[in-house]
């Protein structure tokens, strides 16, 4: 990431309620920007549009975080994870108004222009959601986040049967690159 941060933070979530916990106060805080009128705004849209790239390993909860969000904001269906189709979307009634959301999985990127002849730059418009897993896939061609979310694994040191390590939950660090990333991670962190 070649910009510099505005907001930074990291903290520990033990197991999947924490998650979810995490995921419905992003929610709130999606739908406080959502409805502000302190949130910047577009000639085009009352709502600026929220990218949020999520990075870690394989396994490591991107996918978890991204259903709790969409929890939070409602969507009562099943949130699949993009790993085959690479992006999934969502149009999410919120009071008298609509906010699409759009969950990429760019893991199954063979290389970055791939990013631009699957033509989902367009997605990127002002006025939706978008969640990214696997950002680093499209190298250069994608646009610097609103907020990056980082997440990594904690292993617990007591092996579980079958595996060497079973999992204790994960670190998350949370950046904001933008105004908007920012009034964003205020709002819930």
């Amino acid at each position: 990431m070649s910009s510099q941060a505005l907001s930074s933070d990291s903290f520990f979530l033990p197991d999947e309620a924490a998650t979810s916990a995490l995921g419905q106060k992003l929610a709130a805080s999606l739908l406080t920007l959502f409805f502000s009128e302190e949130a910047p705004k577009t000639a085009r849209s009352p709502f600026p549009g929220l990218r949020i790239h999520l990075s870690g390993p394989l396994g490591g909860g991107k996918t978890a975080l991204v259903r709790a969000i969409l929890r939070g904001l409602g969507y009562e269906g099943r949130v699949r994870s993009p790993t085959y189709a690479l992006l999934e979307s969502y149009s999410l009634s919120l009071k008298e108004s609509t906010l699409l959301a759009y969950h990429f999985d760019l893991y199954r990127l063979a290389n970055p222009r791939e990013w631009l002849e699957l033509g989902f730059r367009d997605y990127l418009d002002a006025g939706a959601l978008c969640l990214i897993e696997w950002p680093e896939q499209a190298g250069s061609l994608l646009a610097p986040p609103d907020c990056l979310f980082t997440l990594k694994l904690e292993e617990n040191p007591v092996p579980d049967y079958g595996s060497t390590f079973a999992p204790a939950g994960r670190w998350i660090t949370t950046q904001a690159f933008s105004q908007v990333g920012q009034t964003f991670l205020s709002h819930c962190l």
